[in-house]
């Protein structure tokens, strides 16, 4: 359902190409990052906007107003999402032997490739990240988890760490709790502005550049 986000907004661009260039904003404009990413980036003429991209297993999105503050554009997502959020769950029915560290979605499927950190009573640190039956400290191992750290990479989730109890019997078990998952927030994000209507937008330390396939669209 995210992906379609992507493809509505390039269509929409693809349909209003014909008409001719206006100054660099607003407008409708590309990603531009390789073959491997689909994206757009849509500024309207009522001073609203809406985003999306399609990375390999990242689908994300956002909605909301744009402003010009000298020669930059920056975004503001509206409403501002609630974070996705790791949360301590009920053991459910144990599995045979019980996982050490297991997390699930709300509805309780089992969630791969969740990054964790675990230390452990010997001082020692192990690093990995989740199966879909969770993961689990080898048989022969008799360490005890004393903290676990989670981390969801994709959607830059975490990092959290969760202190382990002896009520919790060097189990843990948490819920990743969707939220607004893939809702970009943009809490003033800017981009430079080229003469020739490129953008370049600064987020998570690196950018992202946007070239523009059409004129501006009037408010809907």
């Amino acid at each position: 359902m995210r992906r379609a986000h992507v493809f509505i907004l390039l269509g929409l661009a693809f349909l209003a190409s014909g008409v001719a260039a206006a100054a660099p904003a607003p407008g409708l404009f590309r990603l531009d990052e390789g073959p491997e990413a689909a994206g757009g980036l849509e500024l309207r003429a009522d001073g609203r906007f809406a985003y999306a991209l399609a990375l390999g297993a990242l689908d994300e999105r956002a909605e909301g107003r744009w402003e010009r503050r000298d020669e930059t554009i920056c975004l503001f997502t509206e409403p501002t999402p609630v974070p996705p959020a790791f949360a301590r769950a009920e053991p459910g029915e144990a599995a045979d032997p019980p996982a050490t560290l297991l997390v699930s979605w709300p509805g309780g499927e089992a969630i791969a490739g969740i990054d964790f950190r675990m230390g452990l009573d010997d001082g020692s640190v192990i690093e990995g990240y989740t199966q879909y039956d969770g993961w689990r400290l080898p048989d022969n191992d008799a360490r005890r988890p004393l903290w676990i750290e989670v981390s969801e990479p994709i959607h830059r989730i975490g990092p959290v760490r969760f202190e382990l109890e002896p009520a919790d019997r060097a189990r843990l078990h948490l819920t990743l709790i969707p939220n607004d998952l893939g809702i970009v927030n943009f809490e003033g994000a800017c981009l430079d502005e080229t003469a020739d209507g490129v953008l370049f937008l600064h987020r998570g330390g690196g950018v992202m550049r946007f070239t523009r396939i059409s004129a501006p669209s009037a408010a809907r």
